[in-house]
């Protein structure tokens, strides 16, 4: 259940932020539900209707790759719908002036990057583009969504008609140990780190906030429930994304 906004709590973050030389934001679903991007995970979400297509199945079967690209079909309607909210576009505007070095998001939608993000990492990749698994050519999304819906059967690769998967880590595949490198370095190196709208409880991703306050990073938790990790962190809030980080935003722009 989401509290009302401290704003005591968001005063004093703000002046951490004033204060950060390398602060990071770690971004799961609850940012993006604020877009009407719903939690996969959560009840109502596609996870509690249908049965994820694990990676091996999806390399070894017709029919899972079948299964694959029309639940992604689902989905693709409802990250080319939504909108950044303003919990997107604070952080945006945080990195633009020089507050935040960047988000690490586990998030698949490419908001962050709508909003005026620029420096993102994406832990999980993004639904926005496809690759060959077999050549490594790599496509917008859409118009292979576009085709499978038509045609009813997962679309080929254009240049070597290998197997079209979106660029997401889909479950039983190994995470970019390039990304997951970046990740966790950035997360040694902040000295201040919001962990914003993610249960974090998915591994490797939840242990970044772990690694930053181990480091000496202050930590700041806003999730609408509470995590494993809220005994680790100055600040725990209930309350919901954008409008929180809205009111952090104007006690910053205050000082």
């Amino acid at each position: 259940m989401t509290a009302p906004i401290d704003t005591v709590a968001c005063q004093r973050i703000a002046g951490w932020l004033r204060e950060a030389r390398s602060a990071v934001a770690f971004t799961g679903a609850g940012i993006s539900t604020e877009s009407g991007i719903p939690d996969f995970r959560s009840p109502g979400g596609i996870w509690s209707q249908v049965q994820p297509v694990l990676y091996q199945d999806f390399l070894a079967s017709d029919e899972a790759r079948h299964e694959y690209w029309r639940q992604k079909a689902i989905t693709h309607v409802e990250f080319i719908r939504a909108e950044p909210n303003v919990g997107h576009c604070t952080l945006a505007a945080w990195e633009s002036n020089g507050r935040l070095r960047g988000v690490l998001t586990q998030n698949i939608d490419g908001l962050h990057q709508r909003a005026g993000s620029r420096n993102v990492s994406e832990l999980h990749g993004t639904a926005l583009r496809v690759s060959c698994l077999d050549c490594g050519a790599s496509f917008e999304a859409d118009p292979f969504v576009q085709r499978f819906l038509a045609e009813r059967a997962p679309p080929s690769c254009p240049e070597c008609a290998g197997r079209l998967k979106h660029a997401t880590i889909s479950f039983g595949q190994m995470l970019d140990p390039v990304v997951l490198q970046t990740a966790f370095g950035w997360s040694r190196q902040s000295d201040l780190f919001f962990a914003i709208g993610s249960s974090l409880v998915v591994e490797p991703a939840a242990s970044l906030p772990r690694q930053a306050a181990h480091s000496g990073a202050r930590l700041v938790i806003i999730n609408r429930d509470p995590t494993p990790l809220d005994s680790l962190a100055q600040v725990v809030l209930h309350s919901p994304i954008g409008p929180t980080l809205a009111e952090i935003d104007r006690h910053f722009a205050e000082g």
